[in-house]
C-alpha cells in the first residue's frame, strides 16, 4: 500500500473540492436563474471534461499550463518553477476536469427552486446575497453534497489527466490511481489489489452518500 500516494490524492482532492465549493455555488446559480443568448454553449463548455478523453483534455492543459505559455511562464517567473509537473499544476487542472461534477448537480438543485421565493425574498428586501446564504443553499443543499463528494471522488480516481499534467513524481505528482498503474506494470498484483480496494470502497461510500441526499430530498419535498 503506498500510503504516500494515498495521503497526496486525498490532500488533491480536499483542495479540489475547497476551490469547486465557492466556484461551483456561483457559476450553477447564475446558469440556473438566467436566461442569456448562448447559453447552451456556455453549460457545454463546462461539461466539455465530461466527453472529452481525458489524454485529450490532459493534452490541453499541458499545453495551456507549460514553460511556453503565457500563464506557464508568468507562472514560473513568479513563483520559480514551473507549473506543470508540481502539485500546484495538478490542482489548477483538477479543478478544471471537475468542473461538471462540482456545477451540474447544484445547477439542478438551484433550478428545483420556484422562482416565486426569489421573488418573494426580494420583495422582503434580501439582497441577492441574502437569498442566496438564508433561502436558496438551505433548499439546494443536497445538490451541494453530491457535487462535492462526487469532485471528491472523481479527483481520487483521475488517471489520465494528472498523468499529462503531473507525470509520476513520489510525494509530488505521483497519486493513487497512478500508483496502482505502476504496481501493475511491475507486476505487483496484491499491491495493486489492496489500494484498488480502497479506490473501490471510497467510490462506493462516495455513491452511497450521494444517493442517501437525493432520498433525503425527496423526502422531505424539497
Amino acid at each position: 500500500m503506498d500510503t504516500t500516494a494515498l495521503l497526496l490524492s486525498l490532500k488533491l482532492a480536499a483542495c479540489t473540492v475547497a476551490i469547486l465549493a465557492p466556484v461551483g455555488i456561483l457559476v450553477a446559480r447564475w446558469l440556473a436563474t438566467r436566461e442569456f443568448a448562448g447559453k447552451p454553449f456556455v453549460e457545454a463548455a463546462f461539461a466539455l471534461p465530461l466527453v472529452l478523453p481525458p489524454t485529450v483534455l490532459g493534452y490541453y492543459l499541458l499545453v495551456a499550463l507549460g514553460g511556453h505559455s503565457p500563464l506557464g511562464r508568468w507562472y514560473e517567473a513568479t513563483f520559480g518553477h514551473p507549473l506543470v509537473f508540481t502539485f500546484d499544476g495538478l490542482v489548477v487542472a483538477s479543478v478544471i476536469f471537475n468542473l461538471p461534477f462540482a456545477i451540474q448537480p447544484v445547477q439542478r438543485a438551484f433550478e428545483a427552486i420556484p422562482e416565486d421565493l426569489r421573488h418573494a425574498a426580494a420583495c422582503c428586501g434580501l439582497t441577492g446575497l441574502q437569498s442566496l446564504w438564508r433561502i436558496e443553499l438551505p433548499l439546494a443543499w443536497a445538490g451541494l453534497v453530491t457535487g462535492a463528494v462526487l469532485t471528491f471522488a472523481h479527483t481520487l480516481g483521475e488517471f489520465g489527466v494528472v498523468l499529462m499534467v503531473g507525470g509520476s513524481i513520489p510525494g509530488e505528482t505521483k497519486t493513487i490511481a497512478i500508483a496502482i498503474y505502476d504496481r501493475v506494470q511491475a507486476f505487483d498484483s496484491p499491491g495493486a489489489g489492496v489500494m484498488s480496494a480502497v479506490l473501490l470502497l471510497l467510490s462506493v461510500v462516495a455513491i452511497g452518500i450521494t444517493f442517501l441526499a437525493s432520498a433525503k430530498r425527496r423526502r422531505h419535498g424539497s
